[in-house]
């Protein structure tokens, strides 16, 4: 039986969108081999889809302190704290592809502080989750202890952001009642 892509909002025909939304839409699709569901679920608003993948890009696609990687267990870490099931599982299979690691979402989306990662990523991820549960109480201390790790202004900036950003993402994937591609489930688990 085939999953909806999301159950709560109409999911509009792609020849219907667009043309600049159509046009990136596809491109995902020939790079990727299918259509990611966020894509579709977002074109539902076509403004609102522009302006968030504009800030996706400029958050996940930059170069800088922070590796894809990096950026990608910060998703996987505040996504999980969020529960968002979506988000999880489509950027776990991001995670696995950028690390070349098959096991490394699926630590961090259960308990970052025991995966195999590095303390520097450790680190990271602390200040991703205290942005993402706890933003009240940032403190000196919290960008100290990231100091310590050899983290910029402007990475600090960059962790904060995704977070920030993925705490909307999560919320929309939630609310939307946004389904996971089954195509996610197996990329980056074994090797092509």
């Amino acid at each position: 039986m085939t999953q909806p892509i999301a159950s709560r909002f109409p999911t509009p025909a792609i020849a219907s969108l667009p043309d600049d939304i159509r046009t990136r839409i596809l491109a995902v699709q020939e790079k990727s081999g299918f259509v990611p569901n966020v894509f579709l679920t977002l074109a539902y608003r076509p403004e609102e889809f522009r302006a968030f993948f504009a800030y996706h890009d400029a958050l996940m696609e930059k170069e800088g302190g922070l590796t894809k990687a990096e950026r990608e267990m910060i998703v996987v870490a505040t996504s999980a704290a969020n529960q968002c099931h979506y988000c999880v599982i489509a950027h776990g299979a991001i995670l696995r592809i950028r690390a070349k690691n098959p096991q490394v979402a699926d630590q961090i989306a259960i308990n970052y502080r025991k995966a195999d990662i590095t303390p520097r990523q450790r680190a990271m991820l602390d200040f991703a989750i205290r942005v993402c549960s706890e933003p009240q109480l940032i403190s000196e201390a919290d960008f100290d202890a990231a100091a310590g790790y050899g983290f910029s202004n402007d990475d600090i900036w960059d962790i904060a952001a995704i977070a920030a950003f993925f705490a909307l993402s999560n919320r929309m994937a939630n609310v939307t009642a946004m389904r996971p591609n089954d195509e996610f489930y197996l990329m980056g688990r074994v090797p092509k």
